[in-house]
């Protein structure tokens, strides 16, 4: 992997602005021209050697840099959103470098002493159902607190439910947590967490993805999903129904080859269903706190090179083909019917059904969960 330039962060920004242009572009445009500067000041033609880009649509992407200069727009930026990463930072976090989807620019708040630990071992991302049971309640506290006390790093999403125990049993201890968030860091999603998000900012830290003054949509937190993976050496999910955006997170830590961990319950709990698929399907199984500590003690170190060829799988598929539902609502078709048997790009999708790139976020999450698409490594998707 080329290395990344601290010359090149105004330009992380600047091709971030640009509509259809997603992270796997911008990483794909780096490495082919070996910085983001040149690529800005390519050619048509040039930039139609890089693949995936012809798909996206030349005559918007050159309009669009023609109204953006990199230099006085970061000027402009760092006076909404003082703190942000791009690739192009030492400070950015390493593991989320080694995915092919890692975000062009990453906003932060909050205490950044101890950041160190978002690029090594010792983070774990606990995720889960936003509609928890006492039983689920009880284990995410009791073992984000034991994991917080051995010094373990908890990265949650500051939903309502799984995220929101783990992050207050980390806190509990002394605990660094870690929140990643579908809105701008000054928009607190749910309202009803205001304090523990200001809690967070004192003693942890919050990312995003997404500028200040960015409101819920719902198709960031599916997008936050591979964040809380990236982030994550290991995942643990508590408790997930059959159709839950955790299992999206399972699906992509798995991807990453980070390991996963599930806590399981019963047959007749709904909010556990999803929960025994992905043991199922091989991931592994929460016996214990001890049990789980002295699993995590053992981590090998992660070696997955980033942007390159698919990794091979560990777990069977998290998902299996099922018969066509009888209706899709209208943006869900327009979606399903760019997706081909053959892999097909992020941001090939976003261009061709020519919707919104948050819309089809959330759209392909939707077809996933009714198991009409698959996503692949590198963010490519085919249909089932």
């Amino acid at each position: 992997m080329s290395t990344y330039l601290q010359i090149d962060r105004p330009y992380w920004l600047a091709w971030a602005q640009i509509y259809g242009v997603g992270a796997i572009t911008i990483h794909r445009l780096h490495e082919h021209f070996g910085d983001l500067a040149s690529a800005w000041y390519a050619t048509p033609a040039e930039l139609l050697e890089v693949e995936g880009l012809g798909t996206i649509g030349l005559e918007k992407i050159c309009d669009a840099r023609k109204s953006i200069e990199p230099e006085e727009f970061i000027e402009q930026h760092l006076e909404r959103n003082p703190h942000f990463w791009t690739p192009a930072d030492p400070a950015y976090p390493q593991l989320l470098l080694e995915t092919a989807t890692a975000p062009p620019v990453l906003y932060y708040r909050g205490l950044v002493d101890k950041s160190e630990n978002l690029g090594h071992q010792l983070t774990i991302g606990i995720v889960g159902t936003r509609n928890i049971t006492s039983y689920g309640k009880k284990w995410t506290q009791k073992i984000s607190l034991a994991l917080a006390k051995q010094g373990y790093s908890i990265i949650s999403g500051l939903a309502e439910g799984v995220d929101t125990e783990a992050h207050h049993g980390c806190l509990a201890v002394g605990g660094r947590t870690v929140a990643v968030v579908g809105t701008g860091l000054d928009v607190v999603y749910p309202a009803r967490n205001q304090a523990l998000a200001e809690k967070i900012w004192e003693e942890g830290l919050m990312v995003s993805e997404y500028p200040a003054g960015t409101r819920p949509d719902r198709g960031h937190f599916p997008a936050r999903n591979r964040i809380i993976a990236g982030l994550s050496r290991a995942l643990l999910v508590m408790e997930a129904p059959q159709k839950s955006g955790a299992l999206i997170t399972a699906h992509l830590a798995n991807e990453f080859c980070r390991d996963v961990y599930v806590l399981p319950g019963g047959l007749d709990n709904p909010q556990s269903i999803g929960c025994l698929g992905l043991l199922d399907r091989g991931a592994q199984l929460i016996l214990s706190t001890e049990q789980l500590l002295t699993h995590l003690q053992a981590l090998r170190p992660v070696e997955m090179p980033p942007i390159v060829a698919p990794v091979q799988q560990t777990m069977l598929p998290l998902f299996l083909p099922q018969p066509l539902p009888p209706l899709l609502a209208p943006h869900l078709a327009k979606i399903l019917a760019v997706v081909d048997r053959s892999p097909i790009s992020f941001d090939a999708i976003v261009a061709q059904a020519a919707i919104a790139s948050s819309e089809v976020s959330s759209g392909l999450l939707e077809l996933e969960l009714e198991n009409l698409v698959i996503q692949l490594p590198g963010m490519q998707y085919q249909r089932v």
